[in-house]
């Protein structure tokens, strides 16, 4: 099991997507409170900043946990990169401090489950939050995009990742 070092306050996870993003509100380290996703058509970085600040009002987290987006080497799309950027200052803007956590980071804090890749996690993170377990998307075929639900496991993970090694 995880073990987490978060004692109390509000953590939100956020994951962008190519179509939005996922996010996941926990109150404590294993009680998410609310979670939910974002698709975004048309000005992808301009709805989603605005979801967000919604969000963030309506939560008051004291902290807002993602994935890194900034490496050289990152496959995320320049748009996300600017959306983490721009996700971060928001979140500055409204005293919300942020937390970062790289992907190896993330797979760290799975590792005694055994979890290696994204689906490995999310199959982690469906065991430990009784609220996932039916959320969890049946295994990607090659030729399908990324189920959106994914989106979800993936902001809890970065959560449950700070839990472990930052919070």
């Amino acid at each position: 099991m995880i073990a987490a070092c978060l004692e109390s306050g509000r953590v939100m996870g956020f994951h962008p997507t190519a179509r939005g993003f996922g996010w996941v509100v926990f109150e404590g380290p294993f009680r998410p409170i609310d979670w939910g996703l974002v698709s975004a058509r048309k000005d992808k970085n301009a709805t989603c900043l605005k979801r967000l600040d919604g969000l963030l009002r309506r939560f008051a987290p004291e902290v807002l946990v993602l994935e890194a987006y900034d490496r050289e080497n990152s496959r995320r799309a320049r748009r996300i990169a600017r959306l983490g950027a721009a996700v971060r200052r928001a979140a500055d803007m409204q005293g919300i401090e942020t937390a970062v956590y790289h992907r190896a980071q993330v797979r760290e804090a799975f590792a005694e489950t055994g979890a290696k890749t994204r689906r490995d996690i999310a199959q982690a993170v469906a065991r430990h939050l009784e609220a996932f377990r039916h959320r969890l998307p049946p295994p990607r075929k090659p030729w399908d995009s990324e189920d959106a639900r994914e989106a979800l496991f993936a902001a809890a993970a970065v959560v449950l990742t700070h839990n472990r090694l930052g919070g």
